[in-house]
């Protein structure tokens, strides 16, 4: 499995942050006030990712008074890494393009759904951080004598 591109990110990020933006400017006037629950449940995933890159890693770098990590565990922790990295992307995008919106409405209402925006952005950046630090602690450690492997083969000894 090849890791997450940041490309990818991006790229879906910026179509989201366009979706946003065409959802509200259309249809701003018949919407509801913009809900807190996403954004909860985005900062308690960064959280609960963050912590489990920090176990995972401690693990796999087998260090002092831990348990070695299931090679399968460790599969869907990556997997898990990869679809949190694209939904939160898509979810920063997303609130980018209403925050964007809502900050040039010169209405009460806009101005009152402004933080719930904001702090999406927030917590869909956590949740990034915390699922390409996930898929990054899954990785296995070089070990000292796959490198001297490496550098053996070379003509001068190094790469």
């Amino acid at each position: 499995m090849r890791p997450t591109s940041i490309s990818v990110l991006i790229v879906a990020g910026l179509a989201a942050a366009a979706l946003g933006w065409l959802l509200l400017s259309f249809s701003y006037g018949r919407l509801p006030e913009l809900p807190w629950s996403p954004v909860v449940v985005l900062f308690v995933l960064a959280i609960a990712e963050g912590m489990l890159a920090q176990n995972t890693s401690v693990r796999i770098q087998r260090k002092r008074g831990t348990l070695p990590v299931d090679p399968l565990a460790v599969a869907r922790y990556v997997a898990l890494a990869k679809a949190s990295a694209l939904v939160a992307a898509l979810s920063l995008g997303f609130s980018a393009g209403l925050a964007a919106w809502l900050a040039m409405e010169p209405t009460q209402a806009a101005g009152d759904d402004l933080p719930t925006a904001g702090s999406g952005l927030v917590g869909a950046a956590a949740l990034i951080g915390a699922a390409l630090w996930l898929e990054r602690a899954c990785r296995i450690p070089e070990s000292p004598d796959s490198k001297d492997e490496d550098d053996s083969d070379h003509p001068s000894g190094r790469r």
